[in-house]
C-alpha cells in the first residue's frame, strides 16, 4: 500500500533514522505503549503485538486484545500461517492493510510495522477482525436488494392489464387485426372505453401499435365511438 504522505526533499532518512535510533529497552517500552493504545482505541476487535524477530519463529513477547487469534506471549504462531516457506528477507519489509483469513475463519485487516536497532528486531502487528462487519454487509446488501423502483413497476403492472384488456376486447370482435375493417376499429375502441382502457398510461400509443394506426387515427376512432 503506498502512502499519500509528503516528505520533505531537504530530509535525509538515513541521517535521521540514525539520529533517533533507540536501545533496545526503549524500543520495546515505546513499542508496548503503542501497541496498548491501539488496541484501547480501536477496542476490543483490535488486536496488537510485537514479535521479536531476531529469535528463530519470531516469538511473541507482548500482545494486548489476544482471543482475537486466541495467542498469547511465546507463541510463534503468525497471522499469515506458515512463514518458514519464504526467505527471511521477504519478511522484513512493512505489510500495511492486508488481508488475513485466520484459520478460525475470521477476516484480519493486518499490518506489519519493522523497528530494528544494533541489538534488536521487534515487529509491531496490528490485526482488526472486521468479520461481523463483513456479515452484517451482506445482511445488509441483503436488506437493501430491490426488484426495481415503485414507478417501474407500477407502470409494468399497468401494461400488463392493459394488454389483458386489449386481448380480451379483441376476442370479442372476433377477427384478427389485419382483417379488421373500420367499422370493427371502432366496435374494439368503443370495448377498450367501456374497460376504461384509456385510463391507462401511455393507452393511446399502445393501441395504436397493437392497431398499426397513427395516433391521430386512434384519437379519432375515440371521439367517433361516442
Amino acid at each position: 500500500m503506498k502512502s499519500n504522505t509528503d516528505i520533505n526533499p531537504d530530509f535525509d532518512s538515513k541521517k535521521g533514522s540514525e539520529s533517533i535510533l533507540m536501545e533496545k529497552k526503549e524500543a520495546l517500552d515505546f513499542l508496548d505503549r503503542l501497541a496498548r493504545g491501539i488496541s484501547e482505541m480501536f477496542g476490543s476487535n483490535c488486536e496488537t503485538l510485537v514479535h521479536d524477530m531476531s529469535v528463530p519463529k519470531h516469538p511473541i513477547i507482548l500482545i494486548y486484545n489476544g482471543h482475537v487469534t486466541n495467542r498469547k506471549v511465546g507463541s510463534t504462531e503468525d497471522v499469515y500461517g506458515d512463514l518458514a516457506k519464504y526467505k527471511s528477507s521477504y519478511l522484513e519489509g512493512d505489510f500495511i492493510n492486508h488481508l488475513a483469513v485466520y484459520k478460525s475463519g475470521k477476516f484480519i485487516k493486518s499490518t506489519t510495522f519493522h523497528l530494528k536497532g544494533e541489538d534488536y528486531h521487534y515487529a509491531l502487528g496490528i490485526n482488526y477482525d472486521f468479520t461481523f462487519m463483513r456479515e452484517f454487509s451482506n445482511v445488509l446488501d441483503d436488506f437493501m436488494k430491490v426488484e426495481s423502483d415503485l414507478q417501474s413497476a407500477i407502470s409494468e403492472a399497468g401494461e400488463n392489464k392493459l394488454s389483458s384488456i386489449f386481448d380480451s376486447c379483441l376476442d370479442a370482435i372476433g377477427k384478427p387485426v389485419e382483417r379488421m375493417n373500420k367499422s370493427d376499429r371502432l366496435r374494439l375502441i368503443s370495448l377498450l372505453k367501456r374497460e376504461k382502457a384509456f385510463e391507462f398510461s401511455k393507452a393511446v400509443p399502445y393501441v395504436s401499435s397493437r392497431l398499426n394506426l397513427s395516433r391521430y387515427t386512434i384519437y379519432k376512432y375515440i371521439k367517433e365511438s361516442g
